[in-house]
């Protein structure tokens, strides 16, 4: 990829497409780390979007001159190779522990905004999810070229709909957690986001041909998702009890724009659906090329273990899981600050 903004733009759609997953999409993940903290999710934001265009460029520039074709030689780059190996390990662990959030999600989807059943929503999505992995990927990308721009244009669209309504409300809202909580939510959204975006972009950087695409991609990248995170702050915040609901984002098209309802579920759907076939997919590559085991017992095996966990539901996964892991990624972020 040589040095034009064509390319730039390349590679900051990849790295928001990358970062913008099932969470993201429905709003569930910006009420955990953003929006629950009042008026200092606004701020927060902020402080996640200057990270982003920061430690995300700095890991694809790291990526590139080390020449890591894989997340496990950046991780081993980055902790030496025998604490790498224990963290890819963990990664293992958190991707799928991350893939049944994924897949919660969809039954999520089905019982609150279909009025359907949730084992419905996760074995259609899993039935689905397993044809694509194991038939080929081709068309994962023409999707996400589709849904991640509608999300957007969406996005922006509700936002303008609740600052019209409700101007700058989200600017008083009050915490309903202590407020150091939400200043350190910033750090633990980031390193968790951009260590599951290893798998994607740790490859991705290696093989751009010029660093200023890389620089200039990040910019791009780290303030579209900035944006991305103000509009659905914004818009959540306009909804009364927020908190109570798992696709807030949903809830929100319900109450202001609901010619557009339907169309908005399909465009949650299609970006966990793709969430959870990336996840799989990445996976099982990862574990084939540790054991010598056929495809598609991986792939089972696999599906049963994120089946398993998703029983859980969609909101406590989210709630308990993903501050655990922006925890534990702050080690991982520590290192991507200090490493030259």
């Amino acid at each position: 990829m040589s040095r034009s903004w064509l390319g730039a733009f390349q590679i900051g759609a990849v790295y928001v497409g990358t970062i913008v997953g099932a969470g993201f999409a429905t709003g569930k993940e910006i009420v955990q780390f953003f929006t629950q903290y009042g008026w200092i999710g606004f701020f927060s934001i902020l402080i996640s979007g200057f990270l982003f265009i920061w430690l995300g460029t700095k890991m694809m520039l790291v990526s590139k001159r080390i020449k890591a074709t894989s997340y496990k030689e950046f991780n081993e780059y980055l902790f030496g190779v025998s604490a790498g190996t224990v963290v890819n390990l963990f990664m293992l662990i958190i991707l799928t522990c991350v893939g049944a959030v994924m897949l919660s999600g969809a039954g999520a989807v089905f019982e609150e905004q279909l009025g359907w059943h949730y084992q419905l929503g996760l074995l259609l999505t899993v039935g689905l999810a397993v044809c694509v992995v194991l038939i080929g990927v081709k068309g994962l990308v023409g999707v996400n070229i589709v849904v991640v721009p509608i999300m957007i244009a969406f996005s922006f669209f509700i936002a303008g709909n609740a600052l019209m309504e409700h101007g700058l409300d989200f600017l008083t809202l009050a915490s309903q957690q202590p407020s150091w909580k939400g200043w350190i939510s910033p750090v633990t959204y980031v390193a968790f986001n951009l260590a599951m975006a290893q798998p994607v972009l740790v490859p991705l950087a290696t093989e751009v041909d010029d660093e200023w695409v890389i620089k200039r991609g990040g910019f791009i990248g780290g303030l579209v998702l900035c944006f991305i995170l103000i509009t659905c702050h914004i818009s959540i915040a306009s909804l009364p009890n927020f908190q109570t609901f798992e696709i807030p984002m949903a809830e929100v098209v319900k109450l202001g724009m609901i010619s557009f309802f339907g169309m908005y579920v399909f465009v949650i759907y299609g970006e966990i659906f793709t969430s959870v076939v990336s996840d799989i997919f990445g996976l099982q590559r990862q574990l084939e090329s540790m054991w010598n085991i056929p495809r598609y017992i991986v792939t089972i095996v696999l599906v049963s273990i994120i089946y398993t966990i998703s029983q859980i539901g969609y909101g406590s996964l989210i709630e308990h899981l993903y501050p655990l892991f922006g925890y534990i990624s702050i080690a991982f972020l520590i290192l991507l600050i200090v490493r030259k």
